[in-house]
């Protein structure tokens, strides 16, 4: 060891090597960085092991050290890609339970590998508070199956500060998979990841989570892309045929938007007229705030069974202030390794707003500035007026951007940290070019419908009862407010127990109809989804393409007849299937990069001409 070299340099030169080795791949890149553990191809990064070591700390490093190695070892992306399912909630699942079989593999082959991931996984929960959560819905269930498998897989016992917590779940995970469990561990299939993916999938169907296709070919989008196409054209017509796609949600071809049980269905009372604008109308008619009828535009096919458990709330009225500080100080400690990175991409993006402010000015003007180019001919000739300048007013700055942000379960992690640090700095970053930004959130009160599903229930149980669960939107920042005042309201995102399950369609239909009330000319909506909308209660009642069917027909809607521009990025999850302008992105780390861009191509005048058509009606 070199003379100059610190313990902790020496210490992460081991945990290179060690993790290399482990690897068994001699052109691995292992660095250091961020606050967990991310592999990528041949590339791992692990976070800083502290400046002061403990042997519980040690271990702990150890541990994200192991499992980055681990996956580069026994993980391959693509097959994984290829045999995931598509629902969120079983795509979460499926994730978790792959991380629970490579690290298996490590923990039963080498003792000291098993109790380095030990040490850290009990500091992840610890993190995440376990320990101090009494209800069990407060847990993703994707987490509790990682942890059962594990436990399956490898015979080590729970987390301590989880297993009161875990144990709430076991007898119905047991009753429910505990044969599919028990199969994980047969004739070694966990080092196998094919084999492993089929069993995994039955786990899925034994929890009601698996794809209705059930197999492979579920992610291959030449198998889904066509049949839902044909049912968006077919829903475009005044009447509707019953075809393969939609006919365990079509019994009654021209369902009444009134059937449901509260009377309280209609989305929206708008007025025919005034939905209707002139397709040959000129750019006099661009911002024209144009409201759909939700009924006859949107086909009249989505019911809502109750609306008296639904929630619109702000923020701070979700956590109380001192939780809600420690939350924001937690985000900026996320927000210290992404700074720069981030900083400098929301730069660019202000830059490019600043660029298109080609300062225009008119001259000779009785008042406004000085112009102090002229005072030379007041010098030669004293008679001559003193002559005044005014800047023109800039287009750009008479917009409004909102983002949308997923809260659902399967974000929890670095995709809501990244999400809320990237709204954060484009919310500062716009604001100081005079660009009105709002930043919402969607998710449920609750696991599997909530009180609304109670209420069902105690109503006999209709079918086709139509969205069951219990709707919690969030106000984060609303356009008016400054940022610096509502700052520590993002810091929300990270509270344990608030990510649910996600209804996209009425969430658009929300943002939507906010900024149809602002007297901005130009509106702008970013949706940040990491997949389609899931909601186990809704889908099983209705048909598994209830919601997604809705959004399609809001997203048609806002797209070809609303002033509102729409675009969305899909973290790890194809969202164009949805969107038509749309991006994805493989990993929450290019979320800065890819909401930058986009807003600045939005703001090219190139681009702003392109979008003038979705301003208009089709």
């Amino acid at each position: 060891m070199s003379n100059a070299e610190t313990p902790k340099e020496a210490f992460k030169r081991a945990l290179m090597q060690t993790a290399r080795a482990l690897s068994a791949d001699k052109d691995a890149e292992i660095g250091f960085g961020g606050d967990r553990t991310v592999v990528t191809g041949k590339k791992a990064r692990i976070p800083q092991p502290p400046r002061k070591l403990s042997p519980e700390t040690a271990a702990i490093a150890r541990g994200q050290a192991d499992i980055a190695a681990l996956r580069l070892a026994y993980h391959d992306e693509l097959t994984h890609a290829k045999l995931q399912p598509v629902n969120g909630d079983g795509r979460a699942i499926f994730r978790a339970l792959e991380d629970a079989r490579i690290e298996a593999v490590g923990t039963n082959a080498l003792k000291g590998v098993g109790d380095n991931i030990d040490a850290q996984l009990e500091r992840t929960c610890l993190d995440k508070g376990y320990a101090r959560i009494e209800n069990r819905t407060d847990i993703p269930l994707a987490e509790v199956m990682a942890m059962l498998a594990r436990e399956q897989l490898t015979g080590r016992a729970i987390p301590p500060s989880a297993r009161k917590l875990i144990d709430q779940w076991r007898d119905e995970v047991k009753k429910k998979a505990g044969t599919s469990l028990e199969a994980l561990t047969e004739a070694g299939a966990y080092k196998d990841q094919t084999l492993f993916a089929k069993l995994a999938r039955n786990i899925l169907d034994d929890l009601g989570l698996a794809d209705e296709a059930g197999d492979e070919e579920t992610n291959d989008d030449s198998h889904d892309e066509d049949p839902e196409e044909d049912e968006n054209e077919n829903n475009d017509d005044d009447t509707q045929d019953d075809g393969e796609t939609g006919e365990d949600m079509h019994d009654d071809p021209t369902p009444d938007m009134g059937d449901s049980p509260d009377g309280d269905s209609d989305l929206s009372e708008f007025d025919d007229s005034d939905s209707q604008i002139d397709p040959d109308a000129g750019d006099e008619m661009q911002g024209v705030v144009v409201r759909p009828n939700w009924d006859r535009d949107l086909g009249g096919t989505y019911k809502i069974f109750t609306r008296d458990f639904d929630e619109i709330a702000q923020a701070d009225e979700l956590c109380d202030p001192e939780e809600l500080a420690r939350l924001r100080r937690l985000l900026d400690q996320q927000l210290e390794s992404l700074h720069t990175v981030v900083s400098r991409l929301a730069n660019r993006l202000q830059r490019k707003l600043m660029a298109q402010q080609n300062r225009a000015w008119q001259f000779d003007l009785d008042e406004g500035v000085l112009d102090a180019a002229r005072l030379a001919r007041v010098v030669v000739d004293p008679t001559q007026p003193l002559s005044y300048k005014q800047e023109l007013d800039q287009e750009f700055r008479d917009t409004t951007v909102t983002l949308l942000i997923d809260n659902s379960g399967s974000m929890r992690g670095r995709p809501i940290s990244i999400a809320a640090i990237c709204a954060d700095i484009l919310a500062r970053t716009l604001e100081r070019c005079g660009v009105k930004v709002e930043i919402l959130g969607f998710t449920t009160r609750a696991w599997k419908g909530g009180q609304s599903r109670e209420k069902w229930t105690q109503n006999g149980r209709p079918e086709k009862p139509g969205r069951l669960n219990d709707l919690r939107h969030i106000i984060y920042k609303s356009a008016d407010a400054p940022w610096r005042r509502v700052r520590t309201n993002l810091g929300l995102m990270l509270k344990e127990g608030l990510l649910k399950e996600n209804i996209d369609g009425e969430a658009l239909l929300w943002a939507h109809e906010r900024l149809l009330g602002r007297s901005e000319s130009r509106r702008i909506m970013m949706v940040i989804s990491d997949g389609a909308p899931v909601d186990d209660t809704t889908s099983s009642t209705n048909g598994g393409a209830y919601l997604e069917k809705h959004l399609r027909e809001v997203i048609g809607w806002i797209e070809r007849r609303s002033p509102v521009e729409l675009l969305a990025i899909g973290i790890g999850h194809d969202v164009t299937r949805f969107y038509s302008r749309a991006l994805t992105i493989a990993d929450a780390e290019q979320l800065g990069g890819a909401m930058t861009d986009k807003l600045a191509e939005l703001f090219d005048e190139d681009a702003s001409s392109k979008s003038a058509p979705l301003r208009r009606s089709a």
